[in-house]
């Protein structure tokens, strides 16, 4: 779509949410001048959009009353926005009782996409997996989601401008496995060639992807959801965390979730194995160790910690102030 052609579009829009917009306010919206308004208003006239030109102060231009649209004109920002509410609203159970709308809605969105349109937004369903976990969202640009997602169906490598949390900008080359929605964030996981090694890439600090030339070969094992939260439990941080848990695995997670902690567990453990109450080995990786007392207090399981050491001083000084609130007061309360 050439970029006249988007602003008429958007100038369409504009009239169709409701009142009379002056030539200032479309010009500004629009980043236009008056003139090429009016030429765009023409645009729409010949194009059979009854828009009305208002005199006087408050004059400008507005739709005729009971004009209607036709149904569906969607960028590929809107199209992915939608698509993907409808998908979230499918996984958080916001669905009619038969789960119909949502999936009648999106057969109705992708029948009059553009072809090119629908195949790049079946992409990014196609290439998304989710963790289990709420959180503040934060957006990633939909160019770069849209590149990412065709590059993780088609095998193809992406270069990427990435920021890291320290602020830290570079170029990156990456074999994308799949993206990830976590905690309210996005993320994709792969294999950087140039170090070698498996990297997790938050999608709002990449600034641009494009498509490289190229192909290459998807490994089997974890999908990319159980690679990033794996990432997430072995990421470099100050302390290394190793513990044993008498537990059962559903125990041991319900305070130490797999984003925070490695739980060693045999590939084919049976059910009942992973249901019975016995000793395991917990590992993770912290910046800062005060949450952790409270944490493995509230398991209400026996552990032992073999490192750090100064894990076992502050659950022992967590020991002390619940001894002591716990102490028969030494004298009579008036």
């Amino acid at each position: 779509m050439s970029r006249p052609t988007g602003r008429v579009l958007t100038l369409l829009e504009l009239l169709q949410s409701g009142g009379t917009r002056t030539v200032a306010e479309l010009a500004d919206r629009l980043g236009v001048d008056g003139r090429t308004v009016r030429r765009y208003v023409d645009h729409l006239i010949d194009l059979d959009v009854p828009v009305e030109s208002v005199r006087g102060r408050y004059g400008g231009y507005r739709l005729a009353p009971g004009y209607r649209l036709p149904p569906l004109m969607l960028s590929d920002d809107e199209a992915l926005a939608v698509l993907l509410g409808l998908v979230l609203g499918r996984r958080a159970g916001l669905t009619t009782s038969q789960r119909t709308s949502s999936e009648t809605a999106s057969a109705k969105i992708r029948r009059v996409l553009p072809t090119h349109t629908a195949r790049r937004l079946d992409a990014i369903l196609d290439a998304l997996a989710f963790t289990d976990q709420p959180g503040e969202s934060d957006v990633p640009d939909a160019g770069v989601l849209l590149t990412i997602a065709d590059a993780v169906r088609h095998h193809r490598p992406v270069a990427i401008r990435y920021t890291d949390r320290d602020g830290q900008r570079s170029e990156r080359r990456l074999h994308a496995y799949g993206i990830v929605a976590h905690a309210g964030r996005w993320y994709v996981t792969g294999h950087d060639p140039r170090i070698g090694e498996e990297r997790t890439f938050r999608l709002d600090r990449i600034a641009d992807a494009r498509t490289l030339p190229g192909s290459f070969e998807a490994p089997a094992g974890p999908d990319p959801a159980e690679r990033v939260l794996s990432g997430f439990a072995t990421a470099e941080y100050r302390y290394e965390v190793r513990l044993r848990i008498h537990a059962t695995v559903a125990q041991i997670r319900a305070r130490l979730p797999a984003a925070v902690a490695q739980l060693e567990e045999p590939e084919a453990a049976a059910d009942e194995d992973r249901e019975t109450e016995r000793w395991r080995r917990v590992e993770l990786r912290a910046e800062r160790l005060d949450w952790l007392p409270p944490v493995l207090a509230s398991l209400d399981r026996p552990f032992v910690i073999e490192r750090p050491a100064e894990l076992r001083d502050l659950v022992l000084a967590l020991a002390d102030r619940l001894r002591s609130c716990v102490a028969e007061p030494e004298g009579p309360m008036s």
